[in-house]
């Protein structure tokens, strides 16, 4: 690569990658030409010391650098932490009156027309692109984003003699009307099928759009839909869906929503993802994005103002905006989805008024004949992480839905359905790997039957960063460093054997789905994924 002058003033640089080629590679290489260049570079693995804690350094990084650099291949476009630091990034920039960082996405072979899912799509709205297609592409790209610090020596056009850039723009804006966004949910499938397949845009989604969509198979027993089914039927039912990351709880709700549509009822899915953080601030704001949000999927006005009396309390106006014009507006009953319910727990002036409101309404479907027309279908994990009166709480009432490990027969089913012509004891050998995670089992058959991975390979690579699991596995680490479990998670992955622990932890742990119980209350880790990981990570 020609070098590069140096910039006459210092800039700092946020490379956001995934720790797989072909990110990794054009990350080191964007890495020290910039600091050639006399500019600061962060990028997580060449500027984390051991024993730094990853999320705080992260926040700190983002919160200080001038240009957000983001290497988007198809694998990162997919990756939960890369696309948490982009909405961080462009909150960063939306709140800032210099619009720090200026946010810099690069599709690494990745071409403009691919559509990326739906929330990275929206974060990335207006933001202009760029594409990389080979080596030869790497100094002209750096000449483009060193072009763009205030003062650099480096010109736009001039280094490029033969004209290679000509009028083109390197960071070109997208029309988003030319390739939609991914949805943010899953494709729904009649009768409990599930196209094997990956959708990165939810941590708990099942589906993968990569897939051919003639791979239609039963996920789970047919009973387990059925029983869901039946209770959603009942009037002012309340239905709680509850695992951890990535188990399936987003497609679950899905499946109920298409079949409520099916039954002639009104469905609504709302996501706590999705609104910007400022939504949190107060409980009459997010009230009004909640029910604002509701009023929009059922193509109703909003009529807030209307409804909104200024001398009563949020919940009440909330209670009553529901009672006397969205439930009345409406001929049928509404199925509500709430997903990613735990997002609340972050905010808990929001979550301890909130949640029992939803209990509220569904003990009023008792005595009141209006309320009986709203089923409620709430999905989370870690419930445990926050505490509230059990007499207020909905998350002791109604029913409670567990979505199942796979068992080795289903799992034995799914590989023969993909042509892996498998034995029982291959079958065996992931299982011992992967449980039977929903997610952890259709991503190794997805890498499979897709990419060819053997399961020897796949074997080998699995409990490292560099293979398949490495996004699942360092935001568990993450997670585990923010609920001070560390510790905990190093005395189970200690032995081979189960282990008794402090009884909350092993519980917080269980909800997290990183560890099963046995006899007499001992834990072990669900897999030797988790296992074999932490046991390195934690220098074991």
């Amino acid at each position: 690569m020609p070098t590069l002058p140096a910039a006459s003033q210092s800039a700092r640089f946020f490379i956001s990658y995934r720790s797989q080629d072909p990110d990794l590679s054009l990350a080191k290489d964007f890495y020290k030409a910039i600091k050639a260049a006399g500019h600061e570079a962060f990028m997580a693995g060449e500027s984390i010391r051991l024993g730094e804690k990853w999320p705080q350094r992260i926040d700190e990084e983002l919160k200080l650098c001038d240009y957000f650099l983001l290497l988007l291949s198809e694998r990162s476009a997919t990756s939960e932490m890369v696309t948490e630091e982009v909405r961080q990034a462009r909150e960063l920039r939306d709140g800032s009156d210099r619009h720090k960082p200026l946010i810099l996405p690069i599709r690494v072979n990745l071409p403009l027309s691919t559509p990326l899912k739906y929330d990275l799509q929206g974060y990335l709205q207006r933001i202009q692109q760029r594409e990389w297609k080979s080596a030869a592409d790497t100094h002209r790209i750096l000449q483009e984003i060193f072009s763009l610090v205030p003062n650099g020596n480096v010109e736009r056009l001039a280094e490029c003699e033969s004209g290679e850039l000509g009028d083109e723009q390197l960071f070109s804006p997208i029309a988003s009307s030319a390739h939609p966004p991914l949805p943010v949910t899953e494709p729904v499938f009649p009768d409990g099928q599930v196209n094997l397949a990956e959708n990165s845009s939810d941590l708990n989604g099942l589906l993968d759009p990569e897939l051919s969509p003639e791979l239609e198979f039963p996920f789970f027993d047919q009973a387990f839909y059925s029983n869901c089914y039946k209770e959603v039927k009942k009037p002012g039912a309340l239905i709680r869906v509850k695992a951890p990351l990535q188990w399936g709880k987003t497609y679950l709700i899905n499946q109920i929503l298409d079949y409520g549509i099916q039954q002639g009822y009104q469905v609504v899915r709302i996501d706590f993802q999705e609104p910007e953080k400022e939504i949190f601030n107060t409980l009459e704001r997010f009230l009004h994005w909640f029910c604002g949000s509701i009023a929009e999927e059922l193509n109703l006005p909003h009529n807030l103002a209307e409804n909104w009396r200024g001398a009563l309390s949020a919940n009440s106006n909330c209670t009553n905006y529901f009672e006397r014009y969205l439930l009345l507006a409406i001929s049928s009953s509404l199925i509500l989805g709430l997903d990613n319910v735990d997002i609340l727990f972050s905010h808990q002036a929001i979550a301890c008024d909130f949640l029992p409101l939803l209990r509220t309404w569904h003990e009023k479907a008792h005595t009141r004949p209006i309320w009986k027309k709203l089923q409620l279908v709430i999905a989370y994990s870690k419930e445990d992480y926050i505490s509230t009166d059990r007499n207020k709480s909905p998350f002791n009432v109604g029913k409670s839905i567990d979505i199942p490990q796979l068992n080795q027969a289903q799992v034995q089913k799914l590989a023969q359905h993909l042509k892996l012509h498998w034995n029982e004891e291959q079958t065996t050998q992931l299982m011992d790997m992967v449980g039977g995670h929903p997610w952890l089992v259709k991503k190794a058959l997805h890498e499979m039957t897709r990419c060819g991975l053997t399961l020897i390979e796949l074997l080998q690579i699995a409990p490292t960063e560099a293979g398949l699991y490495g996004d699942h596995l360092r935001l568990h680490w993450l997670i585990l460093q923010e609920h001070q479990l560390l510790e905990t998670m190093k005395q189970v992955v200690a032995t081979n054997t189960a282990v008794l622990i402090d009884r909350v932890k092993a519980s917080k742990l269980q909800h997290m789905g990183l560890v099963k119980y046995t006899h007499n209350n001992s834990v072990q880790p669900l897999c030797d994924l988790y296992r074999l990981y932490f046991r390195d990570r934690l220098g074991m």
